[in-house]
């Protein structure tokens, strides 16, 4: 008999192997649930998704409506019931009513998969079939619960800027 059989060999304490394993759960949460950050969702303020073209005055930006910002669109590539998705700003504007345009975050508050899809003012997540007003972004359909974060936007003649 050696001396090398009665000696054991170390192992990691359990503590410190269930340590590893909820760090290395805890990144991967975190890393899936990561933001983009491609949309400005917790800088929205809450009315100022709607803007109004012509010279009535209307919607909550028509102040603003000489600010500068990243021109999105004309506003007749906006279709009257209908919508845009512009993925690199992670924004869909919309037009519920002819004249109004709506913005709102492109990420679906059910699993943070990019709407595509509107038609006959509903947006709609291709992921799950959620579906959101388009008009004010509230949920329609589930399995999404809360409505999608509004996005600032002016028009400005027959432009729709990002605000």
């Amino acid at each position: 008999m050696t001396s090398e059989s009665l000696h054991p060999v170390p192992t990691p304490a359990r503590r410190t192997v269930v340590a590893a394993v909820g760090t290395a759960g805890l990144a991967v949460a975190l890393t899936a649930c990561g933001s983009d950050n491609k949309s400005s969702d917790s800088t929205n303020s809450g009315s100022g998704a709607s803007a109004s073209s012509g010279g009535t005055g209307g919607g909550d930006n028509a102040a603003a409506g000489n600010a500068g910002g990243t021109v999105l669109a004309k506003t007749t590539d906006i279709p009257e019931g209908g919508g845009k998705v512009f993925e690199s700003q992670g924004v869909v504007v919309t037009q519920p009513t002819a004249g109004t345009y709506k913005a709102f975050s492109s990420k679906c508050t059910h699993q943070g998969c990019a709407v595509k899809g509107i038609a006959d003012n509903v947006i709609t997540c291709p992921c799950h079939n959620s579906q959101f007003s388009a008009t004010d972004g509230s949920v329609k359909k589930g399995p999404a619960t809360q409505p999608l974060a509004a996005a600032s936007i002016t028009v400005d003649g027959d432009s729709i800027k990002l605000a």
